[in-house]
Parts: C-alpha cells; structure tokens; sequence
C-alpha cells in the first residue's frame, strides 16, 4: 500500500508538473519572468539582464509598428489630396484657356493651376521619400532575422532556466530520499540530477551571453534606425512645405503684379463721336513725369498741357510739346477750359 500510495503521489506531481510547464507556455509573452534564484546571483542578473532586453526590444518593435501604420495613413491621405489637387489645376487651367482674354481672373486660374500642379508633384516626392526613407527601412526591421534570432535565444534562455528550476527541484526531492534512505540507487540518482544541473547550468551561461549581447545590439540598432527614419520624416515634411511655400509665394506674388500693372495702366482711349462737343482745359505740370511706354507722355515741370480726357482711374490724356499720351492726374493743376474745336497748336 505504501509502494501504491508513493507511485500516485509521484504521478500526481508529473501531472502536475505538466500542467504548470503548458499553462507558462500559452500564457508567458515570450520570456519567462521570475524572482527565483536558480543557480547564483550572477544568473540572476542575467536573468533580469535578459528580462529587460526583451522587453526594450517588443517595445521598439511595437513603436515601430505604429510609425509604419501612422506613416502609411499619412501616405493614403496624401495620394488622395493629390488626386484632388490635381484635378484642381486641370479645373484652373481649363478655365484659363477657355478665357483667354485680358481677363485677370483667366489669367490668375492659369497662374494657380500650373502652380497646383507642381504642388502635386512635391506631394508625390513626399510619399515617395516617406515609402524608400521610412515605411521600407522599418519594415525590414520589424520583420527582419536579427531581431526574431535574437528573440528566440531569449526565449530558449527562459525555457532552459524553467528547466534548471525544475531540475534543482528533482535535486532537492533525491536529497530528501538519501538522507530518509541512503541506498545506492537514490544516490546514483542524485549524482545524475546534479550532473544534469551542472550541465545546464554551463549551457546557460553560454546561452545567456550569446542572448544578451544579441538583444543589446538589436535594441541599440533598433533605437538608432527608429530615431534616424523620424528625422527623415521631419526634414522631409519642412522640406515639402517649404517649397510649397516658395511656388505659392512665386503665384501670389505675379497674381498681384498683374493686378496692380492693370489697374495702374493708363486707360485705353475710347474714339468720341464727333457731334457731341468736348470741353478740354490748360493744365501746367507741377511734376515732371517721364513715360514708361507709348500710351504714355513725358513732361518737365512748368510745361503746359492741353488735357483733353480724364479718368477715374487716375490718369488723364493729352498733349505737349507735340506729342500726345497719357500721364497720372495728380502731376498738373487746372489752369484755363479750351473749346474742343481748338487744337493744341491754336492754344499754343
């Protein structure tokens, strides 16, 4: 009976020695954590050494995951904005054509749609830079054999020193058994658990080097390659807006040019129907004004002009010195109104 009881006591602890070994199989992250001491402190440390490494090294790989997923969203918008835009700048210069006139909005729409096209190809530069400089780069990491190699000599670690801690365990059971029955068989027993410890206790100091300088190294890439793809991802993103910058900058400023050039021309003379009477007045320059173009006439101060039409644009046309054009308003004063049936050269 006591034979009976001792064989289902020993099986009762197999069984559930098992169980224990499965449930930490299916429900440990990867690597073992424990506070027992197995062997020594310095296995210990190592232990912790190797705990912590692992842990550092999901982390990493989990942040890189999230740079991946967060940059190809930011990629997916993108190509969708550029899709948008350039259908945009197809709009504008098709308006722009079909406008084809002095018309400053047609000319702006031209302006801003070509404008919009090359904004669209510095998107495209951008996705492309984000694809070869960051998601590619990360990608390899994440998925690469340095890091799982390195992950499995940790994990063969946790699983070996769970078996020194079984096997100090069985070495503590034949203790007991020798001192209650010191016969040959327990002690041939206990001489091959203890050799058997002593023999994973080497291959554990082996394993765990090998494991901790491959998780450090992993860990060190990881967090250089990671820093090094994030400020690749700013200075790509400064360099995209500021170009976008610069090509706005480049429309706006021709947009307003073309406007202030074509509200500060001289007006275009409208031919007056010859029945109606026109007063004109003499006018003395009380600036002198050189002419830009044609349409325009130049004047020294204290010349006298036959001002024969004024515009509500600031300008006004007429005559000196033989010579006709336009000039601004506000460089002549009024001095005397002539009947339209004289000439300039009469009033002269």
């Amino acid at each position: 009976m006591d034979a009976l009881r001792k064989q289902a006591t020993k099986f009762r602890e197999q069984v559930a020695k098992q169980q224990q070994a499965v449930i930490k199989q299916f429900s440990s992250s990867g690597y073992e954590s424990s506070d027992v001491v197995v062997i020594d402190e310095v296995e210990m440390q190592r232990h912790h050494q190797l705990e912590k490494l692992y842990r550092a090294t999901r982390s990493g790989k989990d942040f890189q995951k999230e740079i991946v997923k967060a940059a190809e969203t930011f990629t997916a918008i993108g190509y969708k904005h550029i899709e948008t835009g350039t259908k945009l700048s197809e709009d504008c210069c098709k308006y722009g054509a079909e406008n084809n006139s002095d018309n400053i909005l047609a000319k702006a729409a031209s302006v801003y749609g070509d404008a919009r096209k090359h904004v669209e190809k510095e998107h495209e530069e951008l996705n492309r830079l984000l694809s070869t400089q960051v998601l590619d780069p990360l990608r390899q990491m994440i998925n690469g054999a340095p890091l799982e190699d390195a992950r499995h000599l940790a994990q063969r670690y946790s699983r070996m020193r769970q078996e020194a801690e079984a096997q100090r365990e069985e070495i503590a059971r034949r203790q007991i058994r020798v001192r209650e029955s010191q016969t040959a068989e327990h002690v041939a027993k206990l001489h091959a658990a203890e050799a058997k410890m002593q023999e994973l206790k080497a291959n554990m100091a082996v394993l765990g080097k090998e494991a901790s300088a491959a998780l450090a190294a992993v860990e060190a890439q990881q967090q250089r390659l990671t820093f090094q793809r994030l400020v690749a991802m700013v200075e790509g993103e400064k360099t995209f807006h500021l170009r976008v910058a610069a090509i706005l900058g480049e429309i706006e400023a021709e947009m307003v040019s073309d406007r202030q050039k074509k509200e500060s021309a001289p007006p275009v003379a409208i031919s007056e129907n010859g029945s109606e009477k026109t007063m004109y007045f003499l006018a003395e320059a009380t600036h002198p004004f050189s002419a830009e173009s044609e349409k325009e006439l130049s004047f020294s101060k204290g010349d006298f002009v036959v001002v024969r039409k004024v515009s509500p644009a600031g300008w006004s046309e007429g005559e000196c010195n033989g010579r006709a054009g336009w000039f601004p308003s506000a460089y002549v004063e009024k001095r005397q109104r002539i009947p339209s049936s004289n000439s300039a050269s009469e009033v002269f």
